[in-house]
């Protein structure tokens, strides 16, 4: 094993890997922007934002890479000082989450009318935001790598009530949508899209977050941590993008279900309902209608 596999070597795999699902974002916008979905303002702008922050987050990654491997080149010192590109990392990914938690936490308002879950869901997603800033901020204090252990407490904060609050939005989608099930094959398969969906919804950020968790924690001499903390972002707005243009795909299944079957029609009612939020109809009202 080389001198710098562990430090520059796994960050580099990190930005290498945030790049890759930056592609995928562009492609999911250039899609949710060309398909005339009848969104409300407040999703759009969502969706939007998302997309400014991960934007500007990949091109701080690309000129972190350049930082640590051109103009520190040949500089082993360097890799003691935490660049301004950490915090900046943090705050953005709390950034990220909170807003596709938020937009998550709607759509299981829409199908569960529970208050109090929504609620704790959102206590968890603020408190992950709070402590994820802080733990950006305080960390570009710190400034150098050594001095990483007081941070400790905020960044499991951080990272323990982000994953809550993700893992806690997948299991009351499946939850719910699971119960919905029919024993009728189209209804059937329509729900186990969103189901699908649902985990997918979650366990991908919870899981890089607890690994970007557990590495911080355990290894502090390393940067396998950025590997992880770098693309956690992209997972969020892919996610939240994924959700919105699956409507393609769901409006394809219901086109292709017979009219006559009341349940089938039903259970896309039902997706329609979960996926736009607030009553608003997917591409074509025909096979719809009004929720």
């Amino acid at each position: 094993m080389g001198a710098f596999d562990e430090t520059v070597g796994v960050l580099l795999i990190g930005i290498l890997f945030n790049t890759f699902l930056y592609g995928l974002v562009v492609y999911q916008f250039l899609v949710y922007r060309s398909t005339k979905f009848n969104d409300p303002l407040w999703i759009k702008c969502i969706v939007g934002t998302l997309f400014a922050v991960d934007t500007l987050h990949s091109a701080v990654a690309a000129y972190s890479a350049w930082e640590t491997c051109v103009t520190n080149y040949n500089n082993p010192a360097s890799l003691a000082v935490i660049s301004w590109t950490i915090p900046f990392t943090a705050v953005a990914t709390s950034f990220a989450a909170i807003l596709t938690q938020f937009f998550l936490g709607h759509r299981v308002y829409k199908l569960t009318k529970s208050k109090p879950i929504v609620g704790v869901i959102g206590l968890f997603s603020l408190v992950g935001f709070v402590f994820g800033c802080y733990s950006g901020v305080r960390s570009g204090i710190v400034k150098y790598v050594a001095n990483f252990t007081p941070l400790n407490p905020f960044v499991i904060c951080w990272l323990g009530f982000q994953s809550a609050a993700d893992l806690l939005i997948t299991f009351v989608l499946s939850f719910v949508l699971f119960r919905s099930r029919t024993g009728f094959r189209k209804t059937d398969t329509v729900i186990n899209r969103l189901i699908r969906g649902a985990i997918q919804t979650g366990l991908f950020a919870s899981l890089f977050a607890l690994a970007d968790l557990c590495n911080f924690v355990l290894h502090k001499n390393t940067n396998l941590y950025a590997m992880f903390a770098y693309p956690i972002g992209r997972i969020y707005t892919n996610t939240l993008l994924d959700t919105l243009n699956s409507r393609i795909q769901l409006k394809l299944l219901g086109a292709n279900d017979d009219v006559s079957d009341n349940d089938s029609k039903n259970a896309y009612k039902m997706e329609n309902g979960s996926q736009t939020f607030a009553g608003v109809q997917t591409i074509d009202t025909k096979f719809a209608g009004d929720v």
